[in-house]
């Protein structure tokens, strides 16, 4: 397939001809061959340069890399251990200054009726609380944070709450 010709293109090749025009004017003694010769040959060039392959190898998706997901104990450590505490218990260093204590994450499959609430965690990670039996409203909604983090990529931001539902639910205690 032929590309389509960019301006950068266009002001080489108008370049080329201008200068092969304007040496054709100083120039009295070149032939009219020469110069039709010298055009012929910018303009196979031009058009030459022109065609390039549009196809794309069968196993791009493979070349390009993967966008990096931390694992969910990362993610816990960096967004949720300050109110939630290492251990996820909800004593965390910003806990103290919090009106409401941050809920115990270990516990919330005993909550939910001893099976680990994956959607309810997604929900709220994404949406936010909704309602007030989660804790208090000072939790931040993450989704939009990872959005923006994940520069809009929604399986990235989706891979990220797997991940994160995933270590939460590895560490539930009965």
């Amino acid at each position: 397939m032929i590309s389509r010709m960019t301006r950068c293109d266009q002001a080489h090749i108008g370049l080329w001809i201008a200068v092969i025009l304007k040496t054709e004017e100083y120039d009295e003694g070149s032939s009219m061959t020469t110069r039709n010769t010298i055009l012929l040959l910018l303009l196979s060039l031009s058009v030459a340069g022109l065609v390039r392959p549009m196809s794309r190898p069968a196993n791009q998706e493979s070349q390009l890399p993967p966008v990096y997901v931390p694992p969910g104990r990362q993610i816990y450590k960096e967004y949720c251990a300050a109110c939630h505490g290492a251990d996820a218990r909800g004593n965390g260093p910003v806990a103290r200054s919090l009106r409401k204590r941050p809920s115990d994450l270990t516990a919330l499959a005993k909550r939910h009726g001893g099976t680990f609430p994956e959607e309810y965690v997604s929900n709220v990670l994404r949406f936010g609380l909704g309602f007030s039996t989660h804790g208090s409203s000072e939790m931040p909604v993450w989704g939009p944070i990872f959005q923006y983090e994940e520069h809009y990529n929604e399986a990235a931001v989706l891979q990220r709450i797997k991940n994160l539902c995933e270590y939460l639910e590895s560490i539930q205690r009965d």
